[in-house]
């Protein structure tokens, strides 16, 4: 299948002094190279990387900022982010080590692992069929990673309630409602969705959003049966272009078709609907504002200067 790249013109917004577009031009010229590179032959047998890179970038900023905390890995005496429940399910840490490793050969001590998510996460958007967009950079590591300030917003909220999370990182409703237009390419464990299929909040019945087409496919999948996340099957977000970073999310939404419970009330409720009828009749529009909302999101409470460090192994602190 024939990707398209498009790529946007976008004036990013200065986020802070310190973090700017081409931050290492001087330093490691070929950084952002480097990086792509890893992404590109990644994707070119794993096209899942795309959703897996940016789940994790979004667990990382919304947890004490875009610094890298959630690579940390948990030691026998001290627990990291990656222990709390929501982050059990995200993955490609490997390839984050892979371009770390090589940028460390070109560059050493240069290039933050808090950039390479940011970096890595565009160009895997890009090699989907998003915006290939600009990103700032100049990101510090963290020197904190701590389970117990994974505060994420879930699965079943309702519009309000997901919002309260993100107007605490200074997003708005619209910045919220396009950056969950990334499940265009996103999965999810059945257990995240399993009670609309047949026991929507205690009725014994499914949840009369959900198009009954769509309600007796995933039943099949999912059953009723609970079990561990590492057996439990997924479902892609998006049952129609599963691989392509596209508007068709929004489309389905319109069409009773979320598979999480939130993405259906992006499509219900009065304040958000315009913004996915928006988004699903224009296509360039939804990528032109991905592009901004996740360069916005990228910038929530980053290190810059002498603050935090930068990382040899994005695993540990130095």
């Amino acid at each position: 299948m024939k990707i398209s790249f498009i790529f946007l013109c976008l004036l990013v917004p200065i986020v802070t002094a310190k973090l700017r577009v081409g931050f290492y031009s001087s330093t490691c010229p070929r950084a952002e190279q480097i990086v792509r590179q890893a992404v590109m032959q990644r994707f070119s047998t794993d096209r899942s990387i795309t959703p897996a890179l940016l789940r994790m970038h979004f667990h990382d900023c919304f947890v004490k900022g875009c610094d890298a905390s959630i690579l940390i890995d948990s030691t026998q005496t001290t627990q990291s982010e990656k222990d709390a429940f929501p982050n059990q399910s995200v993955r490609g840490f490997d390839l984050i080590d892979e371009a770390k490793s090589n940028l460390e050969a070109a560059c050493p001590r240069t290039v933050s692992c808090a950039d390479i998510i940011t970096l890595a996460t565009r160009d895997s958007v890009a090699l989907a069929g998003g915006p290939n967009y600009t990103v700032p950079t100049g990101r510090r590591d963290g020197l904190v990673s701590n389970p117990n300030l994974v505060n994420l917003p879930g699965p079943s909220l309702s519009v309000s309630q997901a919002l309260k999370f993100f107007t605490a990182k200074k997003l708005t409703l619209n910045d919220m409602v396009t950056l969950l237009g990334a499940h265009t390419v996103g999965v999810a464990h059945c257990g995240f969705f399993q009670d609309r299929l047949s026991n929507f909040q205690g009725s014994g019945k499914p949840d009369p959003t959900m198009d009954p087409t769509l309600v007796s496919k995933l039943f099949q999948l999912c059953g009723t049966q609970s079990r561990p996340l590492s057996q439990d099957p997924t479902a892609f977000l998006d049952q129609n272009t599963s691989f392509i970073f596209d508007n068709e999310y929004y489309h389905q939404i319109k069409l009773k078709r979320g598979v999480m419970q939130i993405d259906q009330e992006l499509a219900l409720d009065k304040a958000s609907a315009p913004i996915v009828t928006g988004f699903a009749s224009n296509a360039i529009g939804f990528q032109q504002g991905f592009a901004k909302a996740i360069v916005k999101m990228g910038g929530i409470e980053v290190l810059v200067g002498n603050a935090g460090e930068i990382r040899k192994n994005c695993r540990v602190f130095n």
